[in-house]
């Protein structure tokens, strides 16, 4: 009996031992494949026609901005938050790649933006379900689309765009964006990672209408090489100061100019006018905790407004996922009283838009067909969010479903 239990021990380990040898061997054959190349065929990439943008961007002071006419009738600026693309780029995910770039694609021709700005996960080096650890030939397959189209972009990083174990760092992808057409990409010096804005001006003053910024929240608090508990990180405290100082320069910018406008007879600003803050709006990746605190206040009054929290439209189908990571941005938002809109991206089922205690926290329909187990036969949460910018600089925000034939009253 102890022989035969002895046997069925090794046998037991045996069994445990060539499973891990399994798992090794195609663990290899990913990275391997990764350092080499695939080519992954999308014909939809190479099929696309040009679409182009009405208007042209240029660095002003280095700063990336669009000149918009400031008549009623031309002067909106059209953005569209795409979010949570997550392209694989590996062979365990090319029919879900073609889905998610047919998609973009899509959004984009429909909506006929602006600017696009993605939101972040645009890429999903997660070999197991993408096989590839390899998240600058994942990005490379949403740039050349967007070069095709000829649509301006720009990117906030996600938790997901470089992952610890996939083979470009932040700065590499930074780098990799940087030297892309069409894409304006930014990065503020002496501030933790990809931190920018660019700036919305009115074509005969020079005025600056509405200011974007696009800020990171990096990925995951702590060491993690796998994460398994969902801890994210946030915004940090330079990069909140960087956003005060720029909103403060901003502020002064416009002031200065209506003063010369007054100067010259062309304006009659009053001195309240002049230094009246400058509208902006913030794009980042991960929501802060207000999102969540909003959201389960509203769950908690039976679905109904509150006090702090009024309903704007979507919904939200998961718990909302937010940073772990303590800051003051929100607070420092109030504070100074520019930053009225946030769109975030991160948790592929909430597509909610509320304010909370004045400011507007809005979830960006997602793309994902990859990512979340099963989301690739779902179709409520996926689409885009198109953001209208007014000649006053405030916003005008609509979900944009991918699947049009759902009922129109699903947004009500």
């Amino acid at each position: 009996m102890a022989l035969q239990r002895e046997k069925k021990r090794h046998l037991a380990w045996k069994i445990v031992g060539l499973v891990l040898l399994a798992i090794l061997l195609a663990l290899v054959v990913i990275f391997v494949v990764g350092l080499i190349g695939y080519e992954v065929n999308m014909g939809n990439v190479e099929d696309t026609e040009y679409l182009g943008s009405r208007f042209e961007p240029k660095l002003v002071d280095g700063v990336w901005t669009f000149y918009v006419p400031d008549d009623a009738e031309n002067g909106d600026f059209k953005i569209l938050q795409i979010t949570d693309v997550h392209l694989g780029g590996g062979a365990f995910s090319i029919g879900k790649d073609k889905k998610a770039l047919d998609a973009v694609e899509t959004l984009i021709r429909r909506t006929t933006p602006d600017l696009v700005i993605f939101t972040g996960d645009m890429v999903y080096p997660v070999p197991p379900q993408a096989g590839s650890f390899n998240n600058i030939r994942e990005a490379e397959l949403l740039t050349t689309l967007m070069e095709k189209l000829g649509v301006y972009y720009a990117i906030c990083l996600g938790n997901h765009d470089t992952e610890p174990y996939s083979f470009y760092n932040r700065d590499q992808m930074y780098e990799f964006y940087a030297e892309q057409p069409y894409c304006l990409v930014d990065r503020a010096e002496g501030v933790d990672d990809v931190n920018y804005y660019i700036n919305i001006r009115e074509e005969e003053s020079g005025l600056i209408r509405q200011t974007l910024y696009l800020m990171d929240t990096h990925d995951y608090v702590g060491d993690q090489l796998i994460n398994i508990l969902g801890n994210y990180d946030g915004l940090h405290e330079n990069q909140i100061e960087w956003y005060a100082e720029s909103v403060a320069k901003i502020n002064a910018e416009n002031a200065g100019i209506k003063r010369q406008l007054n100067a010259s007879g062309a304006a009659d600003y009053s001195e309240e006018e002049i230094n009246a803050v400058v509208p902006s709006t913030l794009f980042i990746h991960i929501p802060f905790g207000e999102y969540r605190d909003a959201i389960y206040e509203y769950w908690k009054n039976s679905f109904r407004d509150t006090e702090n929290v009024t309903f704007h439209y979507g919904e939200a189908g998961e718990k909302p996922c937010t940073s772990d990571f303590e800051d003051e941005m929100f607070e420092t938002m109030q504070a100074l009283g520019s930053t009225k809109w946030v769109f975030c991206g991160h948790d592929h089922y909430n597509w909610i838009s509320l304010t909370y205690k004045g400011i507007r926290l809005t979830y960006g329909m997602s793309i994902d067909y990859l990512a979340y187990i099963g989301i690739n036969g779902d179709v409520s949460q996926r689409g885009a969010t198109v953001i209208n910018v007014t000649p006053e600089g405030d916003l005008e925000i609509e979900p944009e479903r991918l699947d049009e034939g759902y009922p129109e009253n699903y947004y009500e």
